[in-house]
């Protein structure tokens, strides 16, 4: 999709494009299947408590220190491994990938609203909510590395 000099840098630099784009969905993917978790124990703190302020920390920490910068790097060595010639865009498993990640995506927009709510000690869920939410990161996962190194279409 991209030529010239852009393009041969690309290409050049490929494999590290790839070893940073695994890195990075690796460490997204580590915070995703752990903040889930984190709402679920926080559900059962007492609001106010030293715990129930513990588990905000840690859940901004993680959502701010880890998975936003994941996810932005996974976007970026992501669009970069797209845009080198040769790519089929075309591709019937890129297709599902693209609309897995961007079903990722939207389950971490989720769980930033709700650590949000949190932060408000005003979560509206029961902790089998947070549960339920903890296994879609990980169906979705499934499916993107079948895609990528299975590639069925």
């Amino acid at each position: 999709m991209v030529g010239g000099a852009f393009g041969t840098w690309l290409v050049e630099w490929n494999s590290w494009i790839k070893a940073l784009h695994v890195i990075s969905v690796i460490a997204w993917m580590a915070g995703m299947l752990y903040l889930p978790r984190l709402y679920v124990y926080h559900c059962a703190a007492e609001i106010g408590s030293v715990q129930s302020e513990t588990f905000k920390v840690m859940e901004r920490r993680l959502l701010r220190g880890i998975i936003n910068p994941a996810m932005i790097l996974t976007w970026i060595f992501g669009i970069l491994l797209a845009i080198r010639p040769g790519f089929d865009w075309h591709a019937g498993w890129f297709h599902v990938k693209l609309a897995m990640v961007i079903l990722l995506q939207i389950t971490h927009a989720f769980y930033a609203r709700w650590r949000k709510d949190f932060a408000r000690d005003a979560n509206k869920h029961p902790a089998k909510v947070y549960r339920i939410a903890n296994e879609v990161p990980t169906l979705l996962m499934i499916i993107i590395v079948v895609m990528v190194f299975v590639r069925p279409f």
